[in-house]
């Protein structure tokens, strides 16, 4: 049964956009009506992430991203319709009504509670005769019995069908398993179990449900970690392992390290703000998730050349989010766990305590590039690091830094600010020109943001757009004559949103962005909301509404005309044996 459009209606008006979106981002920067700011969704430095209080929606003039309260919702914590409705509800005090939940949201339920269930079993497994080796391999590790319960550690067996039977003894099914990613469909038929001989850590996020695994081998084999596949209720790139513990941290920032038996052995030395990322690089959307938590991130990544490099990619990521960045510089061990053991928390306490801010380590990743006794690359080491410099958005800083480099250098520090301030010219310059370049391409500004809704006909989607925008502001148009079907619409994404339309307004229901966010996909919602954005003189509505339809219907004239021209053409040939 669906959620009652009253009930929706009645949340949304209970839920101010500012108020949910200013949990999130800081909104600060007003533009006539509107309130603006960095756009959580995608990195950027100059905000761009619009919020109409008077007409209740977002939208990012970057990303492309808009929509309404719930659909906000949906993005930024990664939910399904009725879970974000949910989550609104909570939020503002509200009962959900009674039996209101979707096919998919009781798919995410049951796939929520199998992770549970197969969380709690790997547990067990510890306590069996299957689970010995990952018990040797815990104690190897110096792992606390606390830490094997505050993570929720386990054991999968080295069995190819142990979990599977214990499920589907619990009713599950072997598609649900297969769905969630526990198990694998053999070549010939029939299930075997993904996670075998593995130490098991249950991927928990940040309201606390079992999301997804990631299995440690035990003995020899590849790969190393083997992690959930996506989901329907896991995206590694979107969530941390040990967030949810470390949300609760009060050391006032997180530490990034890259695996997860470094966060264990992290937080059992008392370093409870410790995350890892799950088998990639830090992304954008890892970076943004940090950024609600803290502003202030040490990345602890290991001292090998991988460790660096990945270094050097965090902070570029969490640096566009106004993330105070510090570095540790590991000697003498390998990763934070060995060097806890060999040296003891209160050594790496005072490791933490000096850690480099971000320019500092990046200039002295730099600096060891090169032999400064020779003059050549003393050059080099000067014009790379002139251009690190010139990158900071900051003036003071870029000229302290600029200081700071001509002393270490011998050289006038006049010449090395102007320099630096030269090519932050030429970079400001450029980036200008290039926005410039793009804005100048009529082309580019009728398509949507989304790649995949891209408009083969801009003509004809820019008429189609026109009338979505005058049925969703007039839904009284809807008795317009001659109103094209669907399927004229040149472009998908348009005809979908058109058709959605037409059946709510006919049905007598709300085509508001928070009613379609159940229908619409989170770029087809932004396309609606940036097709909102454009003006429409609603004065002068039902001639505009017929001149759309017009131009609809010569663009398919003509295409159908087209096609029936190649088809003659195909026929004469195949006629004089010119095909066949």
């Amino acid at each position: 049964m669906p959620i009652p459009e009253k009930f929706i209606q009645d949340l949304v008006d209970r839920s101010d956009i500012v108020d949910v979106v200013s949990s999130y981002v800081r909104l600060s920067k007003r533009s006539g009506a509107n309130m603006f700011g960095l756009c959580p969704f995608h990195s950027e430095k100059t905000p761009s992430f619009s919020v109409s209080p008077d007409k209740q929606i977002y939208h990012c003039f970057g990303c492309g991203k808009g929509g309404g309260v719930i659909s906000f919702i949906m993005e930024i914590e990664n939910l399904s319709y009725p879970e974000a409705v949910a989550f609104l509800a909570r939020r503002a005090g509200m009962q959900m009504p009674e039996e209101t939940d979707s096919a998919e949201g009781r798919k995410r339920a049951r796939m929520l509670a199998l992770n549970k269930d197969a969380a709690r079993w790997f547990h067990a497994q510890l306590s069996e005769p299957a689970g010995r080796a990952a018990v040797a391999y815990i104690q190897k590790r110096g792992i606390s019995p606390a830490m094997v319960k505050n993570f929720g550690l386990g054991a999968a067996p080295d069995a190819w069908d142990s979990l599977l039977n214990a499920m589907l003894r619990k009713s599950y099914t072997e598609n649900e398993l297969f769905d969630a990613g526990l198990v694998k469909r053999g070549r010939q038929g029939g299930f075997y179990d993904a996670f075998r001989n593995r130490l098991m850590f249950p991927v928990i996020d940040v309201r606390g449900n079992v999301i997804g695994f990631s299995g440690r081998i035990l003995g020899d084999g590849e790969p190393k970690y083997l992690n959930s596949p996506e989901t329907l209720v896991f995206n590694k790139s979107r969530n941390l392992f040990a967030l949810n513990l470390a949300k609760k941290s009060k050391s006032g920032y997180i530490i990034l390290s890259e695996g997860n038996i470094d966060v264990v052995s992290l937080h059992q030395a008392g370093f409870d703000s410790a995350v890892a990322s799950l088998g990639t690089s830090l992304t954008p959307e890892q970076a943004r998730l940090i950024s609600r938590y803290t502003g202030e991130v040490i990345i602890a990544y290991d001292g090998d050349g991988a460790g660096l490099k990945a270094s050097q990619r965090a902070i570029g990521i969490l640096e566009k989010l106004d993330i105070k960045v510090r570095v540790l510089r590991l000697t003498g061990a390998k990763d934070p766990d060995e060097y806890i053991k060999t040296k003891g928390p209160e050594a790496f306490r005072k490791l933490l305590e000096g850690s480099e801010n971000q320019m500092d380590y990046r200039l002295r990743s730099i600096r060891e590039k090169y032999d400064l006794t020779v003059t050549e690359q003393k050059s080099d080491y000067l014009r790379e690091a002139v251009e690190l410099l010139a990158k900071l958005p900051d003036e003071v800083r870029r000229q302290v830094y600029a200081m700071d480099l001509a002393h270490e250098l011998g050289l006038p520090p006049d010449v090395i600010v102007n320099d630096v301030e030269r090519r932050r010219k030429r970079i400001v310059n450029g980036a200008f020109r290039e926005t410039q370049k793009q804005q100048a391409r009529p082309e580019k500004l009728l398509q949507p943001t989304a790649r995949e809704l891209r408009y083969d006909d801009p003509a004809s989607a820019a008429a189609e757009e026109g009338i979505v925008r005058l049925l969703y502001l007039e839904p009284s148009l809807i008795e317009t004559r001659n109103l094209p079907p669907p399927e004229d619409f040149s472009a998908p994404g348009l005809g979908k949103i058109y058709a959605i339309l037409c059946r709510r307004i006919r049905a007598g229901q709300s085509v508001s962005t928070d009613h379609l966010a159940g229908e619409l996909s989170g770029d087809e919602l932004g396309l609606l909301v940036s097709i909102l954005q454009k003006p429409e003189i609603l004065s002068k509505s039902r001639q505009s509404m017929a001149d759309y339809i017009e131009k609809i219907a010569e663009r398919k004239e003509r295409r159908d005309g087209a096609t029936d021209l190649l088809a003659l053409q195909s026929q004469l040939k195949k006629k004089k044996g010119y095909e066949g």
